[in-house]
């Protein structure tokens, strides 16, 4: 069965590590449940937490661990990242 896992973010908006550590947890979460999305939800706001939301999904050792990110075009204020597990 095909997971999905979410991750909102409003509640840490501001705490740079934590936030870190939460996008660190999902993504180990993701792997171990074989997860075939994760939905980010770092809100509208400024666009500022998107942007850092999106700057560690390009660090090379975060980008070799999922298939593709797409950002939501109905909704600013969410990412989703997509897997692609081998059978």
């Amino acid at each position: 069965m095909a997971a999905k896992l979410v991750l909102d973010l409003h509640e840490i908006y501001n705490k740079g590590e934590e936030i870190d550590r939460a996008l660190d947890r999902i993504m180990d979460e993701a792997e171990a449940k074989k997860a075939t999305l994760v939905e980010i939800i770092p809100g509208k706001g400024s666009g500022q937490l998107k942007k850092r939301v999106l700057r560690y999904l390009d660090r090379k050792d975060v980008r070799a661990r999922y298939h593709r990110v797409e950002k939501d075009s109905k909704n600013f204020g969410r990412i989703f990242v997509h897997f692609r597990w081998k059978r």
